[in-house]
């Protein structure tokens, strides 16, 4: 079995764990990590996991399945970082949905779905590490048993919602209101890649949020 996984992130911390799934499966399938769908080779299998490139029926053609990990309880929360928007909107859970790929994005039939508990004191790395481990198990049962999964499409009662792509503004705190009314967002603001911001007096200051033992 051929399996591609399109992460056109480099720099994404996914990558660590898939690397490892893939050490672990190599001697069974072929599985290769590519940046973008130009390096699309086909196969069995191609999972897009923080895939930022628009795929197309004419590069899905090329595999039997085009699967996407998409962090929302599908049709509510398409669109970009779901699973950020609610956490900072005060969800104490998430949920993953792997579907499949069409055009219109986010929209294919559902193969699975998991929900993720998420503590209140979690921060944004381990809310990753929740949730790239969840992928992977997703990830491993879809190739493992698709032969017995059933896709079926989305709920047309539920109203579909739409989060929009975040912006360095998205993680601007306001150095008026308590740290205490601000707490999901700065949790989860990855101090590398999205750092927490706020600022006086024309200047501006980045925030990092760690953890420390209680005494």
């Amino acid at each position: 079995m051929k399996i591609t996984i399109l992460c056109t992130d480099a720099d994404h911390p996914v990558n660590d764990r898939l690397r490892q799934w893939i050490s672990t499966v190599e001697h069974r399938y072929a599985v290769e990590l590519v940046r973008s769908r130009a390096e699309l080779s086909g196969g069995d299998f191609l999972f897009l996991v923080s895939c930022s490139e628009i795929i197309r029926k004419e590069h899905r053609e090329k595999y039997r399945h085009t699967l996407v990990l998409h962090a929302s309880d599908l049709p509510r929360g398409r669109g970009w970082s779901p699973h950020v928007w609610e956490i900072i909107n005060g969800a104490d859970s998430i949920t993953l949905s792997l579907l499949e790929a069409e055009d219109q994005v986010d929209t294919g039939r559902i193969w699975l779905k998991r929900n993720i508990p998420i503590d209140k004191t979690a921060l944004w790395y381990e809310v990753n590490q929740r949730l790239f481990a969840v992928e992977v198990e997703m990830i491993a049962e879809a190739v493992e048993n698709h032969e017995r999964i059933t896709p079926y499409v989305q709920r047309h009662d539920v109203e579909p919602s739409y989060y929009p792509k975040r912006t360095p503004t998205d993680s601007k705190l306001n150095p008026c209101q308590s740290i205490e009314d601000q707490f999901d967002l700065m949790r989860m603001c990855d101090p590398d890649r999205y750092p927490a911001w706020f600022e006086i007096d024309g200047q501006k200051y980045k925030l990092i949020l760690e953890k420390v033992d209680n005494d």
